[in-house]
């Protein structure tokens, strides 16, 4: 035999058992955390911008501790406490006091909606080693006065404030009442929407105590029904306002800790949302947020709480609508930083205390996505922004007069920061589609890595062994937009053959699926896929975020039109290449991506074969007032909006392969939706296929309901494409 044939038939044979011998990934072990990486719990700076705590959990005893690091040397000097030794379950979350004296901890934590629990709660005097319970109930929201004597929180819709001192309890509110009022906290859609529960603030002192009132009596009841082993169900009835239903009514108050006296902040006009509230740093000057019902007319005001006087600092006016940040920072003479999008990027402004520009800190084309804080000390603006490709985030520091910009993060992908205290330090959360989770310290100002504290090696060792196919980025011109993609292909590709195309997408406002960063469950599930012989990609079409805001508001009042007109076009041109089966293209999504994918496989009949949508929105009159109107204003003002791109309205349309899914306790995207499209296609006599989870929530999840799910959709996927 020719030498050159010997060797290169042994060249194949090699290559071909070396291929024989990648395993396939499989369901459970995704579902089981097989490939889950490993990270760092609740890091929180001390004070002395020298040391750091973690939680750990010690899986040998069972228990959780809280275990205190040197930044520089990333010594553990010390576990300060374990929850074994103080005779408690595991604790899961812990806050300090501002002496560091006192730890709280949270225990026996049950969830209520997506952000909101119940729990047992202890104070920890490092000191004396002392653990009292707050309360013998399970309450929410405990929260250290700025001096660490006292405690407010919220039970049964009413505010405490426990005395560490003296262990006394006073009651702040009397008047909760559930389904009612709600003192302290946010109502349902607040919680969900505004993101954030804790509807109470302390001032710089402890005297005073800022919290809001939600009036729910008038917002419409929803009811859910929870299945047991018991011969009736048990009904769940919560207030959830759809959109153009009557909201809580929202009122601000003021309790003097001192004199226990309660007064209500007097507005010049009533305000329809308080989204944001936070005291200045003068001891009675409060800032407040308000909006009105469009969302797109935001007031700043300053109150003084002790002359219950109020004035406006800032206005803002778009449009369309006004997307509401976490970070309003105030400097030590109450001037202050804010974000806004008003030159059509998110960047970051400075303003006087009486509401004068003095300078944009941030500008370009490209956007903040994050703010990290500002230290006093060397002037310095720290923020993570997408100034290095809209798919990827880097870290940078700039000074309050928007010059002496540095990028303080080197890699290509997500970098996000965690600083010390007085930002001598940071820890770097890096990944990207090749690296996962690393965890580094960073010296700020020399912007040298120190060294690496975690990283997860081990996977990538362990995912050597299986097919495992690049996730290539590239983007797209759809629509006259060139839209971020990416796309795995079977290992075996062969450009010679036609392949089945499974697309997945979000599209919801401001969102981005096309990101340089690590797996999350689901793209396990796309590698299994493409060792089955599927092309797998994904579109972030126009509404999503990072690419300005005239991008991402294309959709107002339009929800489901221009995002859907993308992905059929995109499958369209996807179909076009030579190594894509045109007649063999999907489309799935959950959430927002299951009203995209519904709307696909029914605007898009000549061009979809088949469809999954997870927890859809069928019609946005069946969601909630404050996501629905941000976007599409009221179904009273805008009926056509609703109608022409809602599902339900285009039953008769169905020509392929449709999977529908839901879980019956989804208090987020009720099952009524999926209930009222089943019933239209019921109607149209169209064949489809459908599962209902009884008592799961919108994510449909618990024991070995995920497992269940995706074996489910790969089945379908197989039978239908």
């Amino acid at each position: 035999m020719n030498k050159s044939y010997f060797l290169f038939y042994i060249t194949l044979f090699y290559a071909v058992f070396s291929l024989a011998q990648k395993k396939e990934i499989t369901l459970s072990e995704i579902w089981s955390g097989e490939f889950r990486t490993k990270g760092m719990r609740e890091l929180q700076s001390l004070k002395n911008d020298r040391e750091y705590t973690v939680l750990n959990w010690d899986a040998s005893t069972r228990s959780t501790s809280i275990d205190l690091y040197d930044y520089e040397s990333q010594v553990k000097k010390k576990t300060i406490v374990r929850s074994s030794e103080l005779n408690i379950t595991p604790f899961s979350k812990y806050s300090f006091s501002q002496d560091e004296q006192k730890i709280l901890l949270a225990t026996e934590l049950e969830p209520i909606y997506r952000r909101s629990t119940l729990a047992k709660y202890f104070v920890y005097d490092i000191v004396t080693s002392e653990l009292i319970a707050v309360d013998d109930r399970k309450i929410q929201e405990p929260t250290f006065s700025p001096i660490g004597d006292k405690i407010a929180y919220v039970c049964n819709n009413n505010i405490y404030i426990k005395n560490l001192v003296d262990n006394s309890i006073i009651q702040i509110t009397s008047d909760g009442e559930k389904n009612k009022i709600i003192n302290g906290i946010t109502d349902w859609v607040y919680e969900e929407e505004f993101e954030f529960v804790r509807a109470f603030e302390w001032n710089k002192t402890g005297t005073q105590l800022a919290y809001v009132k939600f009036d729910e009596t008038k917002v419409p009841e929803f009811s859910m029904d929870i299945y047991a082993q018991n011969l009736y169900p048990k009904q769940q009835v919560f207030k959830y306002p759809k959109a153009g239903e009557n909201n809580s009514q929202v009122s601000l108050y003021n309790c003097n800790v001192l004199s226990k006296e309660t007064l209500k902040i007097n507005f010049p006009e009533s305000p329809y949302y308080i989204p944001r509230f936070k005291f200045t740093e003068e001891e009675n000057l409060l800032s407040v947020q308000t909006l009105n019902r469009h969302q797109n007319n935001l007031n700043l005001y300053f109150c003084d709480v002790e002359k219950n006087q109020i004035h406006l600092v800032l206005n803002e006016k778009e449009d369309t609508y006004i997307s509401i940040a976490n970070h309003l920072t105030f400097l030590k003479d109450n001037s202050f930083l804010w974000l806004s999008e008003k030159d059509g990027y998110n960047h970051i402004y400075y303003y006087s205390k009486s509401g004068e520009l003095k300078k944009q800190i941030t500008k370009g084309l490209w956007e903040v996505t994050d703010f990290y804080g500002y230290n006093s000390k060397d002037k310095m603006i720290y923020y993570q922004s997408t100034e290095n490709g809209n798919i990827n985030r880097d870290v940078y520091a700039i000074n309050i007069k928007g010059k002496n910009k540095k990028r303080l993060t080197k890699k290509v992908g997500t970098n996000a920061a965690t600083f010390s205290t007085g930002y001598t330090y940071f820890i770097n959360t890096f990944s990207s589609v090749q690296t996962p989770y690393c965890y580094t310290l960073n010296q700020t100002n020399k912007v040298v890595e120190i060294k690496e504290l975690v990283n997860n090696e081990p996977l990538l060792e362990k995912l050597k062994d299986y097919e495992f196919s690049n996730k290539e980025f590239s983007t797209i011109r759809v629509n006259g937009n060139d839209l971020n993609m990416w796309m795995i292909k079977p290992v075996d590709f062969d450009d010679q053959k036609k392949y089945p195309v499974l697309m997945y997408q979000y599209s919801g406002p401001g969102s981005q699926e096309v990101a340089n960063k690590w797996n999350g469950a689901n793209d396990y599930w796309y590698q299994l896929l493409a060792s089955k012989g599927y092309i797998v990609v994904c579109v972030d079409g126009r509404g999503t975020g990072f690419k300005g805001a005239d991008f991402k508001k294309v959709t107002y009042k339009k929800l489901g039109k221009y995002e859907v007109e993308d992905q059929i076009q995109a499958a369209k041109q996807l179909g076009a290449l030579s190594y894509v089966d045109e007649n063999r293209i999907g489309i799935w999504g959950w959430s927002y991506g299951g009203f995209m994918s519904s709307n696909c496989i029914l605007k898009g009949n000549d061009v979809f074969k088949m469809a999954i949508a997870v927890a859809p929105v069928t019609s946005w009159r069946y969601y909630d007032t404050i996501y629905t109107e941000r976007y599409m204003q009221t179904p009273q003002e805008n009926p056509e909006g609703y109608d022409l791109n809602s599902p339900i309205n285009f039953a008769d349309q169905l020509k392929g392969k449709f999977l529908l899914i839901h879980g019956t306790a989804d208090d987020n995207v009720h099952v009524q939706n999926s209930m009222r499209l089943i019933e239209r296609l019921i109607i149209k006599n169209k064949q489809f296929d459908w599962a209902i989870y009884p008592n799961k929530n919108h994510g449909i999840y618990g024991g070995n309901t995920r497992l269940q799910l995706y074996t489910k959709m790969t089945n379908f996927i197989e039978y239908s494409l």
